[in-house]
């Protein structure tokens, strides 16, 4: 239906502030009371299948019987509707159904603000400054624990057979658990999809970050779906690199190189940081393993007098960090940092900065649940220089990517 422009001027002809259109009596709001109750009377003649005082009505065995009241809230703020009803009771509005409070969308709204990470205080305040309605904690919560029920679905959805690149990380997370307040270890897996576009596999939480459980989220992903890895950037937690390979023995696993620079910055001044990372950086950007290996030694001879436990470190991961080397600059770039899920991390940071804690594990992963989704809505395009590192895996990996 066109609105024309002689009724837009009818309607604003008596306009002179923005509380006119927009206040809490304003136009707007009239408009769409007036627009809901005709539109329930719409939706009551088509239910009794005749309009009001129509002699058709006459023995139908149903009839309109008056009407009610009811407030519902939405982002035009809370308006009182007149509300149709019939002699059978079996008339239910589509566009505000019995039992609903609030208008469609404005559920939304709720759940978008808490994705955001405002809390529950925040989003009553937001409510009623913007919209003149006010809303319990309560409703907060029964608006967001129907993500719970997504939550599960996607946790235990189906996911690809192969993946070039998984990135593996866990970021830290405060908890109530019995009674107390923990810090709980919430498990991270991005894969890298053989179009080049990132997607989160999951989220897994235990109260430490070890090995073992890094096992049975691997295992975990083997029974939805996943055939093979081709590299798994990690960071240098124990036993981690043998997890992933008993899940997946062909799988390369590649130690986060910016890891290891911050690990080793660790021992030296702030005057010798810079210093150091210009070595370090001689070491990891060599063109060949051989050529690394040799500015290695170099960096040992300058600094283990006074350093020698940074070389040490290097040496002690040599076997997960020289993989890096055998690929092209399109791979290398892609693989020798997990800043990918690192940048991840620190946005679920800021969503959950402002929560002390969370009551339980179900209020946790809800929020990170929407957080992801919000984050991975701006993953539309293939990581740079895609096309380039998928022609070199498909080289390097034939065999293992038949279908490519």
């Amino acid at each position: 239906m066109a609105i024309t422009e002689d009724l837009l001027d009818q309607l604003i002809k008596d306009y002179k502030k923005p509380e006119d259109l927009i206040g809490e009596n304003g136009l707007l709001k009239q408009l769409t009371k007036r627009l809901l109750e005709k539109a329930m009377q719409a939706e009551m003649t088509e239910h009794l299948g005749y309009p009001k005082n129509a002699p058709g009505g006459n023995n139908t065995g149903n009839s309109r019987n008056g009407s009610y009241k009811k407030k519902v809230k939405g982002d035009f703020g809370e308006i009182d509707l007149t509300v149709p009803r019939d002699r059978n009771a079996t008339f239910d509005p589509a566009i505000v159904p019995k039992g609903e409070s609030r208008f469609k969308g404005f559920d939304d709204k709720i759940i978008s603000m808490y994705a955001k990470g405002m809390t529950t205080r925040d989003i009553q305040t937001h409510l009623e400054d913007m919209y003149g309605v006010e809303v319990s904690p309560t409703l907060v919560s029964q608006v967001t624990d129907a993500v719970t029920e997504e939550v599960r679905l996607w946790q235990n959805r189906p996911i690809d057979d192969v993946y070039p690149i998984v990135y593996l990380d866990a970021v830290r997370i405060k908890v109530k658990h019995n009674g107390s307040i923990v810090t709980k270890a919430v498990y991270l897996a991005i894969a890298v999809t053989m179009e080049g576009v990132k997607d989160v596999l999951g989220m897994w939480a235990a109260e430490t970050e070890g090995a073992k459980f890094w096992l049975s989220i691997l295992t975990e992903l083997k029974n939805r779906g996943v055939k093979d890895i081709l590299i798994a950037c990690v960071d240098g937690l124990k036993g981690f690199p043998e997890a992933i390979e008993a899940a997946f023995p062909q799988t390369q696993v590649q130690l986060c190189i910016v890891h290891l620079v911050r690990h080793s910055l660790n021992f030296v001044s702030w005057k010798q940081r810079k210093e150091m990372a210009d070595d370090l950086k001689a070491v990891y950007s060599a063109p060949t393993v051989e050529q690394a290996a040799a500015n290695l030694e170099a960096f040992g001879d300058k600094w283990d007098v006074t350093h020698p436990k940074v070389s040490q470190s290097w040496r002690n991961n040599w076997q997960r960090i020289i993989p890096y080397f055998a690929y092209p600059p399109q791979i290398r770039r892609v693989i020798y940092t997990t800043n990918t899920i690192e940048s991840l991390n620190m946005s679920l940071r800021k969503v959950t900065k402002n929560r002390g804690s969370f009551p339980n594990d179900e209020a946790m992963f809800k929020l990170l649940y929407l957080a992801l989704t919000n984050i991975s809505k701006k993953w539309t395009m293939p990581i740079k220089d895609w096309k380039s590192a998928l022609n070199q895996f498909c080289i390097m990996f034939e065999e293992r990517l038949p279908n490519f």
